[in-house]
C-alpha cells in the first residue's frame, strides 16, 4: 500500500515525497483511514515505528477545511516533554508546510508572553505539556470549547512521571463530543482504565508485540564492577565505529559527573537533563544534530520523541530499573530502517533488573567482554541496588551477635521489703461539739484601729512603728479622722483673707 492508496490530499502527499518517504509503516497503514473516518484509535507500537506521522497526516487533511477562532484552538496533542512536543512540532511544519494552518508550542521554559499572543491569534493546532497547558488555562487564556481533536502521545511516558492526574483534568475541560485519539509503546493497566473512560468505541491498532525493541538493533553487555563503569564506557567508545551516541542514566547527578568525566578525557560529549533551562536543552540536541557533539549523556527525559534518524549506538551506563526505558532507550537507534548497536553496562548487583529485561522482550541480552578479560558472573550480591532507582540500596541485615557471658546472666529480682505498717488509731471524737462563743457586743470591742495597727505587717524598708505611739499633728484639734495623712488642702482655713 502506498500514502496515495490512503486517500491522502495532494499537498500533503507532495510533502510526504519531499521527505523522502515512499510508503507507510504498519501502524500508519491502519491508523490514517481509521482516523480520517473520525473514530477513536488506540495505537500501541513500539518506538521508531512512525506513531507521530500516523496521527500529524491525517489531523493536516482534517484541519484544512476550517479557520481557528482566537484562543481557541480546534485540535489539541498531549506530549509528557518538551522534547517530544519540540519533535511533535517539526513534523506539522514539515508535512503541513503547504497547508495554511497556524500551530501554537506551549511548553515550559519559554515566555509566557509569545505563547498568550499566538493563541490570541488563533491556532488550528495546539502542542503542549500537561503543566504549561494547565497554568494558561488557569489564566483564562485558552478556551477548550472547539476542540475537535484530542492526541495523546506517549501515554505510558505520562503515566511514568505522573501525569495522568494532569491528564484527567484536562480531558475534564475538553467538549465531550470529539476525537480522542491515544498512542502509547506499552499497555499498562492504568492506561486502558484511560482508554476505557475517555474514548468511546475505540479500534485498537496494535502492529508489533508491546515493549519489544526494534529488529535492526543489535544488543550486547558487560558485566563489570562498579567503580569501573567509567573506564569500560570509555574502552567501548574506543573499540565500536561510533558516530555519534546516546549515553543514559538514571540519576541526574550522575548526568553531570559522566559529562566532566568525558570532557577531562578530550571526548567530545554534551549534557541533557530536566533540570537544565530550556535554551540550553534546544542548543545542546541541535549541536549533537549537526554532529559538534558525538556523544550525548543524557537521563531518561530523551529516551522519547528524539527522532535522529542517523544514532549508530546507544549506551547505557546504567541498567534502568524499569524495564519498559530499556526498550526507549535502545529505540534512539536503528531508525529509519537505518541498523544500531546498544550496549548496557551491568555490574553484578544489576542482576534482577537485567532479567526483567530479558523477560519483557522475550531474548537474553548476549554478554561480551573488554579486553579478554574473564566475564563476571551476574548474580545478586548483598548490598545491591535493593530496588531504589539508581541508588545503592540498603546494606544486609547484619546477624544478631552472640551474648557474652555478662548479658547471660541472669539477674534475680530484688525481694521487696516489707514496710512496717503504721497503725494509726483515729481520733475519738468528742461527744458533745464545742459550743461557738457568742459575737461580743460591738461596744464590747477593742478599738478596730489598734488592733489593725497591731496587725499590720511592716512595710518593706521601714522599721515597724509600735501600735501604741501616735505621731501628733501640728495642726491642732480642729481637723479629725484624718490621722497622720490629711491633705494639705483640708488644713487650709477656707475663710481666712
Amino acid at each position: 500500500m502506498t500514502f496515495e492508496e490512503l486517500g491522502l490530499e495532494p499537498n500533503t502527499l507532495k510533502a510526504i515525497v519531499e521527505m523522502g518517504y515512499t510508503d507507510p509503516t504498519p501502524i500508519q497503514e491502519q491508523a490514517i483511514g481509521l482516523i480520517q473516518m473520525g473514530r477513536d484509535v488506540m495505537g500501541i507500537a513500539q518506538t521508531g515505528t512512525g506513531k507521530t506521522a500516523s496521527y500529524t497526516l491525517p489531523m493536516i487533511d482534517i484541519l484544512s477545511n476550517g479557520r481557528a477562532r482566537a484562543r481557541m484552538p480546534r485540535s489539541l496533542i498531549l506530549a509528557p516533554t518538551r522534547e517530544l512536543a519540540a519533535q511533535v512540532s517539526e513534523n506539522f511544519e514539515q508535512y503541513g508546510k503547504y497547508h495554511k494552518l497556524s500551530m501554537a508550542l506551549l511548553i515550559g521554559g519559554e515566555s509566557f508572553g509569545d505563547q498568550e499572543r499566538a493563541l490570541d491569534r488563533g491556532v488550528d493546532v495546539l502542542i503542549a505539556t500537561p503543566g504549561r497547558m494547565m497554568d494558561l488555562f488557569e489564566r483564562g487564556r485558552i478556551l477548550l470549547s472547539d476542540v475537535k481533536i484530542l492526541v495523546i502521545d506517549e501515554a505510558d511516558r505520562m503515566l511514568d512521571m505522573g501525569f495522568i492526574p494532569d491528564v484527567e483534568k484536562i480531558l475534564g475541560w475538553l467538549p465531550p463530543l470529539r476525537q480522542t485519539l491515544l498512542f502509547s509503546a506499552t499497555m499498562a493497566p492504568e492506561i486502558k482504565r484511560l482508554a476505557d473512560k475517555f474514548l468511546s468505541n475505540p479500534k485498537t491498532v496494535s502492529v508489533a508485540p508491546p515493549a519489544s525493541p526494534a529488529e535492526l538493533v543489535t544488543q550486547a553487555m558487560v558485566v563489570v564492577e562498579a567503580h569501573a563503569k567509567r573506564e569500560a564506557l570509555r574502552a567501548l567508545i574506543q573499540n565500536e565505529a561510533v558516530a555519534n551516541a546516546f549515553i543514559f542514566c538514571n540519576r541526574k547527578r550522575d548526568v553531570a559527573v559522566l559529562y566532566r568525566s568525558l570532557e577531562r578525557h578530550a571526548l567530545p560529549a554534551g549534557q541533557l537533563h530536566g533540570d537544565m533551562p530550556q535554551s540550553a536543552r534546544t542548543e545542546t540536541l541541535d549541536a549533537f544534530r549537526r554532529g559538534d557533539i558525538k556523544l550525548l549523556v543524557c537521563s531518561d527525559v530523551a529516551a522519547r520523541g528524539l527522532d535522529i534518524a542517523d544514532v549508530s549506538h546507544v549506551f547505557n551506563f546504567d541498567v534502568p530499573s524499569h524495564a519498559e526505558d530499556y526498550v526507549h532507550r535502545i529505540g534512539r537507534t536503528g531508525r529509519a530502517g537505518r541498523e544500531g548497536r546498544a550496549l548496557t553496562i551491568a555490574t553484578p548487583e544489576d542482576a534482577r533488573y537485567v532479567a526483567a529485561i530479558q523477560k519483557l522482550i522475550g531474548k537474553e541480552i548476549p554478554q561480551v567482554t573488554l579486553d579478554g578479560a574473564a566475564p563476571l558472573p551476574l548474580a545478586e550480591r548483598e548490598g545491591g541496588r535493593g530496588g531504589r532507582r539508581g541508588g545503592k540500596g540498603r546494606p544486609a541485615k547484619a546477624e544478631p551477635r552472640e551474648k557474652t557471658e555478662r548479658q547471660e546472666r541472669t539477674v534475680e529480682p530484688r525481694e521487696k521489703t516489707e514496710r512496717r505498717e503504721r497503725t494509726v488509731e483515729p481520733r475519738e471524737k468528742t461527744a458533745e461539739p464545742r459550743e461557738k462563743a457568742a459575737p461580743k457586743p460591738r461596744a464590747e470591742r477593742p478599738e478596730a484601729a489598734e488592733r489593725a495597727a497591731a496587725k499590720r505587717p511592716a512595710r518593706r524598708g521601714r522599721a515597724p512603728q509600735p501600735a501604741d505611739e501616735v505621731e501628733e499633728m501640728p495642726h491642732g484639734d480642729d481637723v479629725l479622722a484624718f490621722g497622720g495623712h490629711t491633705p494639705s488642702f483640708l488644713l487650709r482655713d477656707p475663710f481666712a483673707k
